[in-house]
């Protein structure tokens, strides 16, 4: 049953969620377009190139049925930003065998794209082109994607952008008694968490509220301040017993400090109001740190993350203005450096990847301390912020993308899919070895912010449902991190390579080398798939220096390490009863799409063939042995 609070918090958010807190400035000037736009057609789809821009954070595609216009972004259903950091862009949503007309317009903040370039003209098909496509590596045939890996080179040491953070529910949910479908909320997000750490090597959790009054950090008596930290350490003795450091993200409002404790956001009403005497919220701050420190140790905290508020670019996490917000994280940055100076603090956490240069102008104007560039984004890969970074000198900053997924919106079905496993590795493909974090949003569905889980499968934006089920999503991080240690060079080519089949290789010391491909496009429309994109993949791997391997090959796709498919074929339902929880533990694990076998690679070289729909993942590990 759902609560009327819950309903009564979801119709505030969807009444208030796109209402922006003021408009960026749009810093820097508009940059020209980019150059050499080009298409190339596939069977189900358009693949456009393009020179980059220098200062660009990004690109906007523009589609139009007619070559005169008019031209607007193409909008693949992600809900949120729809820019992307770089050059191919796969489009999917056309029709079949329409002709379209393309223009990309270059971004130099995420406020909205520049003048539009060239136009360049295209229609997908059913069918391959006549010609074949050629490479080095032999013809490729229709329908196919030829994957090449040399194991015997390496491309330096591989980027995990996914392991040095992951989101969660407001943490103080890790001290909740209560139920949710019949499991405990607080134990089972603590081995949640836990599942992050000790198999994803996730070091840093995200998440709201940690000045929230279900904490009890701050009231008034007498009209003078009281504080107790008690829950908060609480919390984070929790979270250290399982190996993971807090970011601090210091929101939000206790009712006692609040200028107008009425605006308030989620199911457990946080307040989103500035502070009514600015001078107790830098006390508060300063005394929350300082605790901190004594608590944990100086040489400790300084490996935290202080985090100034979330999202206040949208009035429903902040009832201030802009310029308020700004003086928020003055106010709150320099508390914090008066308890260390080297203690890390910056923001803004903002949504939709907005804000950030508002920041940086603000902070080099009045020789604010910032220490990292954080932000939000989803269904796409986030920005590439260190152009603006350069713009203001500022070179140096780390950049934390705090929250990042398929969708932001709760209970979509999206989240539940293995379309959002494909997703999920087009976008840390995208920021590996360009930013310092990109974390998902989040690792459970013990999750309340509009409502606790009405079933298991509801959508939730978890990595684990209730009772900690790994989904499809979580198993790409499982991949991920089978990769090794370092990046091993590989070649794509075909209908459809390094647009909508991409792939990822490593090895590591011991000889293990591993590589991922996978079929994915950020169109939503295809989240249950689209047999014309499915493709056959050829895979070669040379350079092999044992003389025998075992040959691992996993599979996320409709029919493997898919939980949901699995409690589908159970009869589905709200909650699982216990002959059914046990049918789902048992499936709960990553599956083999074929038997393992042993292999003695002639000259070196392994080759090997198989279908990958869309959506679908697989992991090919190679083990050396003895």
């Amino acid at each position: 049953m759902t609560h009327p609070e819950a309903l009564t918090a979801r119709a505030e958010w969807n009444a208030r969620i796109d209402r922006r807190r003021g408009s960026t400035n749009g810093h820097g000037t508009a940059l020209p377009p980019p150059a050499r736009l080009d298409a190339v057609t596939g069977r189900g789809h358009v693949t456009l190139t393009w020179d980059p821009v220098p200062g660009a954070v990004g690109y906007l595609v523009h589609r139009s049925e007619s070559p005169a216009g008019p031209f607007l972004p193409l909008d693949h259903g992600g809900g949120d930003v729809l820019a992307v950091p770089h050059p191919p862009f796969l489009d999917t949503t056309g029709r079949v065998g329409q002709i379209y007309h393309y223009a990309v317009g270059s971004l130099s903040d995420a406020a909205g794209s520049g003048p539009l370039g060239q136009t360049v003209s295209a229609a997908s098909h059913p069918r391959m082109a006549p010609a074949s496509l050629t490479s080095l590596a032999g013809t490729v045939p229709d329908g196919a994607v030829r994957v090449v890996v040399d194991a015997a080179r390496t491309s330096g040491p591989l980027s995990r952008p996914w392991q040095p953070m992951i989101g969660s529910e407001h943490l103080s949910h890790l001290l909740s008694e209560d139920h949710t479908g019949g499991r405990p909320i607080g134990q089972e997000l603590t081995e949640a968490l836990r599942t992050m750490h000790t198999e994803l090597g996730v070091r840093q959790v995200r998440a709201h509220g940690i000045l929230g009054d279900d904490l009890g950090v701050y009231r008034e008596v007498a009209g003078e301040p009281r504080c107790d930290f008690s829950r908060v350490v609480a919390v984070y003795d929790r979270v250290r017993s399982i190996g993971l450091r807090p970011v601090v993200e210091l929101s939000f409002m206790p009712r006692d400090l609040a200028r107008d404790p009425s605006r308030t956001v989620f199911g457990y009403r946080a307040i989103v109001s500035p502070p009514k005497d600015w001078d107790r919220w830098a006390d508060l701050v300063r005394g929350l740190v300082g605790h901190l420190v004594d608590r944990y140790g100086l040489d400790e905290v300084r490996r935290w993350d202080f985090e100034v508020w979330n999202e206040a670019n949208l009035e429903v996490f902040w009832s201030g203005t802009k310029a308020e917000y700004l003086r928020l994280y003055e106010v709150t940055a320099r508390a914090v450096k008066d308890v260390d100076r080297l203690l890390s603090v910056g923001g803004p956490g903002s949504a939709a990847a907005a804000w950030n240069g508002d920041l940086l102008e603000y902070a080099v104007r009045n020789d604010v301390p910032i220490d990292f560039l954080s932000t939000h984004t989803y269904g796409s890969p986030p920005l590439d912020l260190r152009p603006l970074c350069t713009r203001y000198g500022m070179d140096r900053l780390r950049l934390l993308w705090t929250e990042w997924g398929v969708t932001p919106t709760h209970f979509n079905p999206v989240n539940d899919s293995v379309f959002a496993a494909a997703f999920l590795l087009r976008g840390m493909r995208s920021a590996a070895g360009r930013l310092d974090a990109l974390a998902y949003w989040v690792a459970s569905d013990h999750f309340e912010e509009l409502g606790r889980p009405p079933s298991l499968f509801h959508g939730g934006f978890g990595l684990l449902t209730v009772g900690n089920l790994r989904k499809p999503r979580y198993w790409t991080l499982n991949a991920l991190r089978r990769l090794g240690s370092e990046e091993v060079p590989l070649e794509l080519t075909g209908d459809g390579a390094g647009s909508l089949v991409e792939a990822w290789a490593g090895r590591d010391s011991d000889g293990r080398v591993c590589v991922l491909i996978w079929n994915g496009t950020l169109d939503q429309s295809k989240v249950d798939g689209a047999e014309l994109l499915d493709r056959d993949v050829k895979l070669a791997i040379s350079g092999l220096a044992k003389d025998r391997y075992r040959v691992r090959h996993l599979r996320i796709d409709r029919d493997h390490s898919n939980i949901h498919a699995v409690w589908q074929r159970l009869g589905g339902g709200d909650w699982p009863d216990e002959a059914q929880w046990a049918a789902l533990r048992d499936a709960n694990r990553f599956e083999s799409y074929e038997p393992d076998r042993s292999i003695a690679p002639e000259g070196g070289v392994l080759e090997h063939g198989f279908p990958l729909p869309m959506p679908g993942v697989s992991v090919l590990e190679l083990i050396p042995q003895d």
